[in-house]
């Protein structure tokens, strides 16, 4: 029996984009095992990305459109992953559906799959931006202070994991939190798996508007440094 893959992408307000998305994507799991699905989560989206959805997923019997209501980014990532996990994944890929990274790069992360807990991008070059390549090396600088473990990109939606190893950890990471992935990258830094970093292409993204800006982010991180240290206890205690 080949490997069941899961690619996990979370929505909101990405009518621009979803189309292209899902056509980028989909042929990944046609391609990667005979089970494999491509599940995409809209998190409450105001706009037409779900009904899109629902349209293209008429003639691709291998893509599951999943509505919810809004949560955040690491809420319905969090939500994907255990949907994966229920429907017996071996392998769960997550990025995002914005259009910033590459189906292309994927066949690297999946022939390494079986030698790690976790393959995941490391955006070097990234050309979204000064402001998040600040943001990104902050986090790196916070992630060191508050759990001592050096992480080179923890938040890169490019990452491709172990089932059977984030079964063990998903647990942990608190419900509905902003910065889901981070966490996850966080607690396998901690816990000594086995984890790669090979450098993806980060383009700006194809189209429509981030829903999270500037301000936004800073509240996030805000609300995370209260966060970390009642998860680095909780992680301690593993």
């Amino acid at each position: 029996m080949d490997d069941k893959l899961y690619i996990v992408i979370p929505a909101y307000n990405e009518e621009e984009n979803i189309k292209s998305v899902i056509d980028d994507w989909y042929p990944i799991v046609e391609q990667y095992g005979s089970d494999s699905r491509l599940v995409i989560v809209d998190d409450g989206s105001k706009d037409n990305t779900y009904s899109l959805m629902e349209e293209y997923a008429k003639e691709r019997p291998k893509f599951i459109p999943i509505t919810k209501p809004n949560g955040g980014h690491g809420a319905t990532v969090l939500y994907g992953y255990n949907y994966a996990m229920e429907h017996g994944a071996d392998y769960i890929f997550q990025t995002d559906s914005d259009g910033q990274t590459l189906p292309s790069e994927f066949p690297e992360f999946w022939d390494k799959k079986e030698q790690y807990d976790m393959v995941i991008g490391w955006r070097n070059g990234r050309q979204d931006g000064g402001s998040r390549v600040f943001v990104t090396k902050t986090l790196k600088f916070v992630i060191k202070l508050c759990f001592g473990v050096t992480v080179t990109d923890a938040n890169t939606p490019f990452r491709i994991m172990k089932t059977s190893t984030l079964k063990k950890y998903i647990g942990f990471v608190p419900k509905d939190f902003n910065l889901s992935n981070v966490i996850i990258s966080v607690i396998y830094a901690k816990k000594d798996c086995k984890v790669k970093y090979i450098p993806i292409t980060f383009r700006p993204r194809q189209g429509g508007v981030n829903s999270i800006n500037m301000k936004k982010i800073f509240g996030i991180g805000k609300q995370a440094l209260k966060d970390f240290r009642e998860i680095n206890r909780t992680i301690n205690k593993i």
